[in-house]
């Protein structure tokens, strides 16, 4: 029997504390109904008995305290709700629980942004994780330490596992499903719970806002003018000279502050107003590559899927409700 347990913490997503605990006991469901043994023993653990979530509206009756809890199988930490250093303070008496018990064989799998608590025991560190897109900035800015790939749907490593964001979780779900049982249960789960097998990337959900939260205001203009511009061709050393710094330095100056090369920016601010244009106007592909700034089909393209993980067409067809010229 594989011991389960779904932490509660303080300032949680509800959906993402029932979400696994409906997939855990559900697949003891489908493993009878099947002729087969139950394999898990699910339960909510948290620091008290009852731990009130959405200011109140919710009230969430806990199996056991994690003093109670002296050996798990899987930690699941649910994602957090609301500011985020403050869910993290009232939450820190988890983190040498989780501690223990990943030191004692425990895996440890966090849900869209229970990553940040995850990320607060230290065992990440020097490690890849994902989570969900819109808090990538925060996250490395609090946690440098951490490989943030934050396209990615699922990342594992060392007994760690981590989920991209909002319903991208149940990707995780379904792959520690098929972990802990096999195939047939986690395809069984993925058709009942519809669920789309093996997906791997959460690239074509993510919007690009631009990291503007440093205080290097030289690279704050330069994004400016690149956002500004976007239907032009713009060298670095044009940037640099502008602001009247050193290409190395511009370089190593935009990386830090944004954590993408002057290049990556000024790619994904054109394929940002592409996406828009491709979501809302009738202008064909080739009209929207010249707008912002490509004159080589093959290039944008490149680009775009690298980016997105679809090609222009496949992402019109995803996101586009009106009738088009292609």
């Amino acid at each position: 029997m594989k011991h389960i347990s779904i932490i509660v913490p303080n300032e949680a997503v509800l959906a993402s504390i029932e979400d696994p605990r409906y997939m855990f006991t559900a697949a003891n469901e489908f493993l009878e109904a099947m002729g087969r043994q139950p394999v898990f023993k699910v339960q909510l653990v948290g620091l008290s008995k009852e731990v009130r979530l959405h200011n109140g509206s919710f009230t969430v009756h806990i199996d056991e305290l994690i003093s109670d809890v002296k050996k798990t199988d899987l930690i699941f930490v649910p994602a957090l709700f609301g500011e985020m250093k403050k869910a993290l303070e009232v939450n820190q008496d988890f983190i040498p629980w989780i501690v223990k018990q990943y030191r004692q064989g425990a895996e440890v799998a966090s849900l869209c942004i229970g990553a940040f608590l995850l990320a607060s025991t230290g065992l990440l560190n020097g490690k890849q994780c994902s989570t969900h897109w819109r808090s990538a900035n925060l996250f490395r800015s609090m946690f440098p330490e951490v490989n943030l790939v934050d396209d990615r749907i699922i990342t594992e490593e060392q007994g760690l596992y981590s989920s991209g964001g909002a319903n991208s979780y149940w990707n995780l779900l379904l792959y520690l499903l098929e972990k802990y049982t096999d195939r047939e249960i986690a395809i069984v789960a993925a058709k009942v719970f519809a669920v789309e097998f093996d997906r791997k990337s959460q690239s074509p959900f993510i919007m690009f806002n631009g990291q503007k939260g440093h205080e290097d205001e030289s690279v704050k203009k330069a994004q400016e003018f690149i956002e500004n511009n976007v239907a032009y061709r713009i060298s670095v050393e044009d940037l640099a000279m502008r602001l009247a710094v050193g290409k190395r330095n511009f370089e190593r100056r935009f990386k830090k502050a944004t954590n993408n090369t002057p290049v990556e920016y000024m790619q994904r601010v054109k394929i940002e107003v592409a996406k828009k244009c491709l979501e809302t106007s009738r202008k064909s592909v080739n009209e929207i590559m010249y707008d912002v700034g490509y004159t080589d089909t093959k290039a944008f393209r490149s680009v775009f899927k690298k980016i997105t993980g679809l090609s222009p067409v496949d992402y019109r067809n995803k996101y586009s409700k009106i009738a088009v010229a292609v």
